[in-house]
């Protein structure tokens, strides 16, 4: 029985349960309370978890339409001998502080127009339309971290640092007031020294570009943010008004792995979408009739490599670890083998219940690991036809084509047991002692739903799984958190924030033992919590 299949049978056999409670808008928590805590929290375990998400759907009698779209709210679990305690607060943002202070949509987000003013006349109205109009700075994607300090990010040019103990926006900072992009992704890749690397699209009249971009690891004085961020390559999108999307990037301690994917984004669509009185998701399209392609750049000297790698056309949004290995870049990622599941994630069909609801479902395509082999050196004597790669451990292939093309076919890093459980997404590591090294284990998401309903490790030499799931509960993307002073890979703890849309039960704060994947303990607190994106753990 095909997945497909199986998905069907148990569709006539049991609804997927509503989950509309998980993205409506909360009341924030500002006032530190304590979690009831079961089980054991080790010891050794003392540091904040932050995570960040849309906490906020609507003003006034505007609504939101797309589940990116709501008002950060951040959370924040401070662990300690022991203990938790919880809060949470919207970020302040300028475009929050502006809805707020009007009580509607003032500023357009990504699936979501800001309508004009209904107060101002018909002809007033008619010429806002040609108003250029203003990016926001909602950023409810992730904590991302630049030299020593923590930003709240998103993929527009602006970012907000924070305080993480108190939550509290300290300074907005733009990314273009230092380099020539027009934004940068919230899942910057660091090395061990500090050193952050990230990318970044720039637009203009010679078309389109994206820029790997270094921002140094210390400051040179105390108010500095990302002072000293360069441009160490630009790529020349291969169309100049139809750039590829992208949520991440690779890197292994040499090179930065840039995919340019069919997922493209219509720039003149995007430019003319207030005219026309279109979200700027509108112009964004899953565009298969071109092939996916890997850019591999030397992030010591900014060069980008010749050789030419291609694969069939898929979707990536998160990147699981690239490393070296025999003269190759491996990189693994989770793959989609369509790219139409963005337009899926509007709040109406999310909030969708009984058949609707398992229809929706059935309609995303799901994510599954997977790796690819990119051989380094590739000259004109290079054979065609014969596979590249040295690696026995791994089947994927690479092959010189005439024209001088490597063609990347991937190995599936799963086995159908991840299938039943709905792919995986949200990939972590053990990221401080293994990014950029050969592995063994990284934690996700299993999707069962249209969010995540399980935690999976993944051991991707023996493609084994190891699950936790509780039903009814919605665990968020695992964070994992090393024993200190230990060498093991999944010496430590996973950390999940679990939700559920029971309000005779309360969310917790999940601690997992990484090694057996069994339950140490959990944090419950009694507050209501939407379903978020991304987070990071600052030990104390």
């Amino acid at each position: 029985m095909t997945y497909v299949e199986k998905r069907a049978v148990l569709g006539q056999q049991q609804r997927l349960p509503c989950i509309a409670p998980l993205l409506t808008t909360v009341e924030e928590t500002p006032h530190i309370i304590s979690a009831r805590v079961q089980g054991n929290i080790p010891e050794w375990l003392n540091g904040y978890l932050l995570r960040v998400g849309p906490g906020k759907f609507e003003f006034g009698k505007d609504k939101y339409n797309h589940w990116f779209d709501g008002m950060a709210l951040l959370h924040q679990f401070r662990i300690e001998k022991g203990t938790v305690t919880y809060r949470s607060k919207f970020l302040q943002s300028d475009t929050y502080k502006a809805n707020n202070a009007q009580n509607r949509i003032m500023i357009s987000e990504f699936g979501t127009l800001a309508l004009p003013d209904p107060c101002k006349n018909i002809f007033e109205r008619f010429m806002s339309k040609f108003k250029m109009p203003a990016v926001t700075d909602n950023t409810n994607v992730n904590y991302v971290q630049y030299k020593g300090d923590y930003y709240m990010s998103t993929e527009t040019n602006f970012m907000n640092k924070v305080d993480i103990e108190t939550l509290e926006k300290t300074e907005k900072v733009d990314w273009g007031k230092f380099i020539a992009v027009n934004g940068a992704t919230a899942h910057p890749h660091y090395d061990p020294d500090g050193t952050a690397y990230n990318m970044g699209n720039s637009y203009g009249p010679q078309g389109s570009s994206y820029n790997v971009i270094r921002v140094p690891p210390e400051k040179v004085d105390p108010g500095e943010t990302i002072h000293g961020a360069q441009v160490i390559c630009s790529i020349a999108s291969a169309e100049k008004m139809k750039p590829s999307y992208y949520h991440s990037f690779g890197m292994t301690r040499n090179y930065i792995i840039f995919i340019e994917q069919p997922l493209k984004m219509n720039l003149w669509k995007i430019v003319t979408s207030k005219i026309r009185g279109r979200a700027l998701s509108d112009g964004i399209s899953w565009e298969p009739q071109y092939n996916t392609r890997f850019h591999v750049v030397d992030k010591h000297t900014g060069q980008r490599l010749p050789g030419m790698y291609y694969s069939k056309p898929f979707v990536c949004f998160h990147q699981i670890n690239a490393f070296e290995d025999q003269g190759c870049i491996v990189i693994d990622l989770c793959c989609q083998d369509d790219g139409r599941s963005l337009d899926v994630y509007q709040l109406q069909n999310l909030r969708k219940a009984g058949e609707a609801l398992d229809q929706v479902y059935k309609s995303v395509a799901r994510s599954f690991p997977r790796r690819f082999v990119l051989p380094l050196d590739v000259s004109v004597n290079t054979v065609e036809g014969e596979t590249l790669s040295p690696l026995s451990y791994s089947s994927a292939s690479a092959v010189k084509q005439a024209d001088g093309k490597i063609w990347c076919v991937h190995e599936n890093l799963h086995r159908e047991d991840l299938e039943e459980e709905g792919g995986i997404e949200f990939p972590q590591i053990n990221y401080g002692q293994f990014s950029g090294k050969k592995y063994h284990f990284f934690y996700g998401c299993g999707f069962r739903h249209l969010v995540g309903d399980s935690l999976i490790k993944v051991d991707v030499v023996n493609k084994t799984l190891t699950v936790w799931r509780e039903d009814g509960f919605y665990p968020s993307e695992p964070v994992f958190v090393p024993v200190p002073g230990t060498n093991e890979e999944d010496g430590g703890v996973v950390l999940s924030v679990v939700i559920t849309a029971n309000q005779n039960e309360s969310n917790f704060l999940l601690v997992l033992d990484a090694r057996t994947f069994e339950e140490l303990g959990r944090a419950e607190v009694p507050v209501q919590m939407p379903y978020g994106f991304h987070g990071t753990f600052v030990p104390m």
